[in-house]
């Protein structure tokens, strides 16, 4: 059991700088996901952490150790890899209890821990198989089960879940949620799927460029993002975003002018962006905040009206993602799905505008 602490480190390859000024405090039991797109720095951080790369600058801690200089072997970490990184000669049960073996942990404890692993993870009938005879999944829970039976403080995922195919990664998603629950142990993962971070995640740092962006809550990152980046790497589909000009309407109230447009500004945000009118701003709004006028939720203002023109419907089922144009702009809405919407044809949206949000146009820094 153990917390993890990155304090001010920096890590440089050359003239690059990977990682900027990294903080961040995990808790003793969390389950902390990096994540951002490919190349922000996330794997990095975590190498840095199993003592893979060397940091820069800066200070990692396990618990209150310092460990810069302590060799991998030492940090009392177990780190599941993207590749099952399995020994194709042995079997299952003897890549689980190989590293046990380098310890020279006893024979019948190491059987216990093999066999309890793979009850765990239900894999306690393929013990006497080699890797090429396991699937994808199976695999995964092999490399899973290395990590579970050395006892580590600390839990290091990088991408384990992204040669697996769509249903599976659900299904080792919630595996490995379990682990957690169950193990009660600190868990670092990385990835670049904002829906695993969302799912999984006690909190998400979200990364981009080696700099922290924003570290909370799955909720919080949705809720309140605090800058653009944030905004649209969190929530699928992504958010729609568009320039904007805060201005004083006709009737007095402030409104968002996009030109051909206008949407109200809500009085429970008039205050926050209240130094803002006049100016040049992004204005974000989510694609479930957007409703078809005869789908209207319950307690959703219908003041804030835009007749569209549907270019591309996608059928889900339980929603419709309907791709719009209106004055010029291109933006998509998850409607409800007995929605009539046809391509080609009109369709009147209604902006959910408590849910609205208003950036910047300088620093993309959130205002409301």
């Amino acid at each position: 059991m153990a917390s993890v602490t990155y304090e001010r480190v920096y890590k440089r390859f050359g003239e690059v700088t990977v990682l900027k000024d990294l903080n961040i405090d995990i808790q003793d039991q969390e389950f902390l996901v990096l994540v951002g797109p490919s190349g922000c720095g996330k794997t990095t951080a975590l190498r840095c952490l199993a003592g893979l790369e060397e940091i820069s600058d800066g200070d990692i801690r396990i618990g209150d150790r310092v460990v810069n200089d302590v060799p991998p072997k030492d940090r009392d970490i177990a780190m599941v890899f993207q590749s099952y990184a399995l020994y194709p000669h042995m079997s299952v049960y003897d890549n689980m209890a190989f590293g046990l073996k380098l310890r020279k942990t006893p024979k019948a404890e190491i059987d216990r821990r093999v066999k309890e692993a793979g009850e765990m993870l239900e894999i306690a009938h393929l013990l006497d198989r080699k890797p090429k005879a396991l699937s994808g999944g199976q695999r995964q829970r092999v490399a899973l089960g290395r990590a579970i039976v050395r006892n580590p403080a600390v839990f290091l995922m990088d991408e384990p879940l992204s040669n697996l195919d769509a249903k599976l990664r659900v299904q080792t998603r919630a595996t490995i949620s379990k682990l957690h629950q169950r193990l009660k142990t600190t868990f670092i993962y990385v990835t670049h799927d904002q829906v695993e971070a969302m799912t999984m995640g006690t909190r998400i740092a979200v990364m981009k460029d080696g700099i922290l962006q924003q570290l909370d809550s799955p909720q919080m990152l949705y809720d309140n993002p605090t800058n653009m980046f944030v905004a649209g790497f969190i929530g699928s589909p992504s958010m729609n975003f568009f320039e904007a000009k805060l201005a004083r309407g006709d009737g007095g109230g402030v409104v968002a002018d996009f030109g051909e447009f206008q949407l109200p500004i809500p009085e429970n945000r008039l205050e926050a962006v209240s130094k803002s009118v006049g100016k040049d701003v992004y204005f974000g709004i989510r694609p479930e905040d957007l409703h078809d006028i005869h789908y209207v939720p319950r307690g959703v203002d219908e003041s804030a009206k835009m007749m569209a023109k549907v270019t591309v419907l996608e059928p889900l089922g339980s929603e419709v993602y309907v791709f719009v144009e209106v004055g010029g702009k291109e933006m998509v809405g998850k409607l409800d799905p007995r929605t009539d919407a046809r391509v080609g044809q009109p369709i009147e949206i209604i902006a959910n505008m408590d849910k609205m949000h208003i950036f910047d146009r300088e620093t993309e820094k959130t205002l409301t």
